[in-house]
């Protein structure tokens, strides 16, 4: 295999990687702004791992975030607006980049 092909090779392996580790990012902080709206909602326990787990699943219906963010509006109403919903999303994405790249 030439250098070339080796070159290439590893562009396309770590972007891979890089795909990977942004779907996963943003599969966690879905999942946590999912049980932070949760909690906003009153709901616990199951009743709230669920909710997050609906709040990943919408993620996957159109590409972006954006559908989230609409989903979060509708679903919460007075308990937040749009501006707060997107801090907590930057906040949670934040946090889940560096859990990713801690462990």
């Amino acid at each position: 295999m030439s250098t070339f092909q080796e070159r290439e090779r590893a562009f396309e392996n770590k972007y891979a990687h890089d795909q990977e580790m942004v779907f996963k990012a943003v599969s966690r902080r879905n999942r946590k702004i999912g049980l932070w709206a949760a909690g906003l909602l009153g709901l616990s326990g199951e009743d709230a791992e669920n909710y997050a787990l609906d709040v990943i699943r919408t993620d996957f219906t159109k590409p972006g975030h954006d559908v989230v963010v609409e989903k979060l509006i509708a679903d919460l109403g007075a308990h937040s607006d749009a501006s707060t919903i997107q801090s907590k999303m930057n906040e949670f994405l934040s946090e889940a980049k560096a859990e990713l790249a801690d462990g």
